[in-house]
């Protein structure tokens, strides 16, 4: 995972959408998804509340905003290791980012590094229900 802040969250989607084309097939992918939730931040214990909790996940996620609306900061977990890599991938795309970028950017990488194909429908729900609850968080920003 790059640890500089790429420039925008499509150049973001590029850099993801170039690594996993390294792969040549999907065990190689899962592997680097879980790789990357495992380098995820320590997620503090009292956050993981219901308030922040994200539901239509099967597995546990929390998912924490933060910053402004000119930076929006996110932290998220999950107990699950492949939905943490999804984590990963989704703080990624639209942490530390304006709030206005965030609610104008569509997930445009999860189609193009084959995600949508090779999630379970559940692994797909919860993702969208992530997506959908971080565009909420960042939509109320700019109405504040």
């Amino acid at each position: 995972m790059n640890a500089i802040a790429t420039s925008s969250a499509e150049q973001a989607q590029q850099d993801i959408v170039d690594e996993f084309a390294f792969f040549g097939d999907w065990t190689e992918r899962y592997q680097y998804l879980i790789d990357l939730g495992k380098q995820l931040p320590a997620f503090p214990e009292d956050l993981k509340t219901e308030e922040f909790r994200v539901h239509g996940c099967q597995s546990m996620v929390w998912l924490v905003p933060g910053g402004s609306t000119d930076k929006l900061h996110f932290q998220a977990a999950s107990d699950s290791a492949i939905v943490s890599g999804l984590i990963a991938l989704v703080l990624r795309v639209y942490s530390d980012r304006p709030a206005s970028e965030i609610v104008a950017t569509e997930p445009r990488f999860i189609e193009a590094i084959g995600l949508a194909k090779h999630l379970s429908p559940t692994r797909s729900n919860g993702l969208a229900a992530m997506l959908a609850k971080l565009k909420a968080y960042a939509a109320a920003m700019l109405r504040a």
